[in-house]
């Protein structure tokens, strides 16, 4: 585990909140000149703390839907388990594949434009590895609720204040143009890209890209600009919870019950698995089950089941596939 100190925490704290801050900005808030904080952020990259800074596309607002996968192995190797990861990693429509632990071994994420691209990706996966699954769901995404980190400064007093930061889906598709597209190209792997560089590589003037920036926040396209952080090197391990709901009209008072938990990064709507989905950050597993335990101490007549996955490693994480990247 890498030992971070209280300003290094901070600095990921602001980091995660809108990595597209300024080091001005950034060092005010943390209290340090902007060449420390310049520097604490190269140090964490190069400790693969800082992983790469991304930007937060609701790609509903692009036409676009969201489905996820899950997948139980059976009669697999090692060798054929990394295969199966590498064949999912290498559609250009997935948008996130990661090994996890627990009810599930694969989470698979895709972003496509009509049903029958999911239809194709499902009959594709099942002639080349339907007999390695021994269980599969498919569920549709319906929104996200992200969280500011605050797990990154809960051990001390001065943490900062709880608060939601963006929330994806739901929302009305909005009309955008090639330059558009190459914008969110660009930034939905490197968030921090100056606008300079990006004006440069577009061939366009820095006010045009300014412009267009702004709009796509402004329009809902753009929700926000985080940091992957490499939460394990920092002690954590990342849970997914799956809630089954006995009551469904106790959805929304356990969500207001939970969502000031600082260890809380995410909640999740999907249709056609769990009534409710929880991301938490947790030093170990114990602290879980207390916190299930907790809800269900709250809530008992509410959830008639919850089962948890652990997220083991995430090997391809995006919020834009590169098969509607315009090049």
């Amino acid at each position: 585990m890498e030992k971070i100190d209280l300003k290094d925490r901070k600095i990921l704290y602001e980091l995660d909140i809108n990595s597209r801050q300024t080091l001005t900005q950034i060092g005010k808030k943390v209290g340090l000149p902007k060449t420390v904080v310049a520097y604490r952020i190269k140090r964490l990259q190069e400790r693969g703390i800082i992983k790469n800074f991304y930007t937060v596309i609701d790609v509903y607002k692009l036409g676009f839907i969201m489905m996820r996968f899950h997948y139980r192995y059976q009669y697999t190797t090692p060798e054929l388990e990394r295969e199966i990861i590498d064949y999912f990693i290498n559609k250009p429509n997935s948008t996130l594949v990661a090994s996890t632990q627990g009810m599930f071994n694969l989470k698979v994420v895709k972003i496509i434009k009509e049903i029958n691209e999911f239809y194709n990706i499902w009959q594709d996966s099942q002639k080349k590895y339907g007999h390695y699954f021994q269980d599969k769901t498919s569920a549709l995404f319906i929104d996200e609720m992200y969280y500011a980190p605050s797990y990154l400064l809960a051990n001390h007093d001065d943490r900062e204040r709880r608060k939601k930061i963006t929330l994806v889906g739901r929302e009305k598709q909005v009309q955008i143009d090639d330059v558009d597209f190459k914008i969110l190209k660009l930034i939905s792997v490197n968030a921090r890209m100056p606008i300079t560089d990006i004006a440069g590589q577009l061939k366009y003037s820095t006010r045009t890209i300014n412009y267009k920036l702004k709009k796509l926040i402004k329009s809902g396209v753009i929700k926000g600009f985080r940091t992957d952080i490499e939460v394990t090197k920092l002690g954590y391990s990342i849970f997914r919870v799956n809630i089954f709901l006995r009551d469904y009209n106790e959805r929304n008072k356990i969500i207001k019950y939970i969502r000031d938990n600082p260890n809380l990064v995410f909640i999740d709507t999907y249709t056609g698995d769990a009534d409710l989905e929880l991301e938490f950050y947790l030093e170990n597993i114990s602290q879980l089950y207390i916190i299930m335990q907790n809800i269900i101490s709250d809530f008992p007549n509410a959830i008639r089941d919850y089962k948890h996955l652990n997220i083991l490693k995430y090997h391809k994480f995006l919020y834009l596939p590169e098969e509607y990247m315009i090049n």
